[in-house]
């Protein structure tokens, strides 16, 4: 059987990984059409491969070789729809870049994820981690998404409540391999009071310069993220690689008497503490060894400085992972996913 699309072999995948590590896939294809998909789906099936599913690779850790064939999805395409009074339905393609689909809405006066400015990545892989900053969620403004169930090959609607969105996690976080997301469907409005109450950005706007739009917001957004960020096509790295860890009520009065100057953010029935700050105060913050290191603006980013491997950032991870336990008894787990599965470490 002849190959169909255009499925390449031996595909350095370094573009296709924020990290940049320079590992290939036996095979690879980029879809732009469902057909194409399930064409690409079924030439994996036909020989027994197990396809790894790509978008930006934005939250991805590529540990070894990748031998199988890797699906670039790539469907493009953004468009409103159900425009009633001052809310609206944006529809967008799993391809799109995730950061222009902010500026996208801003610019139409639509509110709802002006504050999620500058995260890298595809709008199809941001359902996945439920992507976050500044108080607000994906899950906060996601009606639904259209994704390929591979169990059963059809195409199938998900609501908000079917992804089981929750802190950095959804359902499909849980059984990578069921669902490919295509489109994703926000609803937004133009009234919508904005979230402001994240202290950065509160402090950002203490004296606004006009009346805020939801532009004005996302470019505070912006010149926040890189003042203490580091851009992914000049240092590589997957933005926060530890998830801020919740704890009991208990366990959070514990660590304020050990630890006076702990910073927490206590919520309904649990307190989720600053990841960042136990790591600076483990000595991490702006720590590098001659390929990897943690940024010196922000300890939740690793970063790779001179071509170092998925390996070498895990072993860096656990080197962290084992100092704030050590010292404060908190577990930290990572927030990207690791390719192929099992090589996390103690994740």
């Amino acid at each position: 059987m002849a190959k169909p699309l255009s499925i390449r072999e031996n595909v350095c995948l370094r573009a296709f990984n924020t990290f940049q590590f320079d590992v290939r896939a036996r095979y690879f294809v980029s879809v732009r059409k469902v057909s194409e998909l399930m064409a690409a789906l079924l030439w994996a099936k036909e020989r027994n491969l197990d396809p790894l599913i790509l978008g930006g690779g934005s939250n991805l850790v590529l540990v070894d070789q990748v031998n199988t064939l890797v699906i670039h999805i790539a469907k493009m395409g953004k468009y409103w729809r159900d425009v009633e009074g001052d809310r609206a339905t944006l529809i967008l393609g799993a391809g799109e870049n995730w950061h222009d689909a902010v500026l996208y809405a801003a610019a139409a006066n639509y509110r709802g994820i002006e504050n999620l400015a500058l995260i890298p990545g595809t709008v199809g892989a941001a359902p996945v981690q439920n992507i976050g900053a500044y108080g607000v969620e994906l899950g906060d403004t996601l009606e639904s998404l259209l994704a390929l169930d591979c169990e059963t090959g059809e195409l199938v609607e998900l609501t908000n409540p079917d992804c089981r969105f929750s802190y950095r996690d959804s359902l499909f976080k849980h059984r990578p391999d069921r669902y490919i997301i295509l489109e994703v469907s926000l609803r937004l409005c133009r009234s919508k009071p904005f979230s402001l109450g994240y202290g950065e950005l509160r402090n950002y706007f203490a004296q606004p310069e006009g009346a805020l739009t939801p532009l004005t917001v996302a470019q505070g957004v912006m010149a926040i993220r890189r003042r203490k960020l580091p851009d992914p096509p000049q240092l590589p790295n997957a933005g926060s690689f530890f998830k801020n860890p919740e704890v009991s009520m208990p366990t959070w009065q514990r660590l304020r008497s050990e630890f006076p100057g702990i910073v927490g953010y206590p919520g309904t029935h649990k307190v989720k503490l600053a990841a960042a700050w136990m790591i600076d105060q483990c000595g991490w913050k702006g720590f590098r060894n001659e390929r990897v290191g943690v940024h010196n603006r922000q300890a939740l980013v690793l970063v790779n400085h001179a071509r170092g491997t998925g390996r070498d950032i895990l072993a860096l991870a656990d080197q962290i992972r084992s100092a704030v336990w050590a010292r404060f008894g908190v577990a930290l787990d990572i927030e990207p996913r690791v390719y192929p599965q099992g090589r996390e470490g103690r994740e």
